[in-house]
């Protein structure tokens, strides 16, 4: 009997271990993504974007590499030009907060993602984590926190967990789930805000699958 309840406790010790490991991970990783973040937002604010871009526009998102084309290097840390096994990526999509040309203020959205592996290729033939665009729906009849994905194949861009950005108004959501009965809908942890059919962006899993490698999403609104 002595024997079986230790037996029992160590079971319930091991899995509170492992829980703990996984969340200092957790932790660690968030802590790294907020200096990246500092970094990435320092960075574009010093190579700067031209605030009357006629590729930047008020009513859709757009990636900070068509804006300025800063060297590849600059979006890794640490930033080093050795491609290790394990390193962070940040990308940038940029929108002006309204229609006003004249007006030199820009949301900024940065992706802090994880790249495990240097052979690891993402869809696109993309060699780091990058957002991609997909387009989505909301279906007739389904709930106002779900959306389908238009795009056959597109789909598997899109799992639980997944934070996705709006293209037309920058605004983020967390997928709760993608439902197993239809994969190509989703759930959203609170009411779609967009338009009935538009696009959002998401960092993809690697080609082949693999984890989530979206550590954390930061916006802010910078001045030109």
């Amino acid at each position: 009997m002595a024997v079986a309840t230790l037996a029992i406790g160590m079971i319930f010790i091991s899995g509170t271990f492992l829980t703990g490991i996984y969340l200092s991970t957790v932790a660690t990783e968030r802590t790294i993504a907020a200096v990246v973040a500092d970094e990435a937002f320092t960075k574009i604010r010093l190579y700067g974007i031209d605030p009357a871009d006629t590729d930047l526009d008020y009513d859709q998102l757009v990636s900070f590499e068509t804006l300025n084309s800063i060297n590849a290097d600059e979006f890794t840390y640490p930033s080093t030009e050795t491609n290790t096994d394990k390193q962070y990526y940040w990308s940038a999509l940029c929108r002006r907060v309204n229609s006003d040309q004249n007006n030199r203020l820009v949301q900024v959205t940065i992706f802090i993602s994880r790249k495990i592996g240097s052979g690891t290729i993402y869809p696109g033939g993309a060699t780091k984590p990058t957002p991609v665009r997909v387009s989505i729906s909301t279906a007739s009849g389904a709930g106002d926190d779900e959306l389908t994905i238009s795009v056959s194949g597109e789909e598997s861009f899109i799992n639980d967990g997944c934070t996705i950005v709006d293209n037309r108004t920058g605004q983020i959501y967390r997928v709760v789930q993608r439902y197993a009965d239809t994969p190509n809908t989703v759930q959203l942890d609170r009411a779609w805000q967009g338009d009935s059919a538009g696009s959002v962006w998401v960092i993809p899993p690697p080609v082949g699958g693999g984890k989530y490698p979206c550590v954390a999403i930061y916006q802010e609104i910078i001045r030109f």
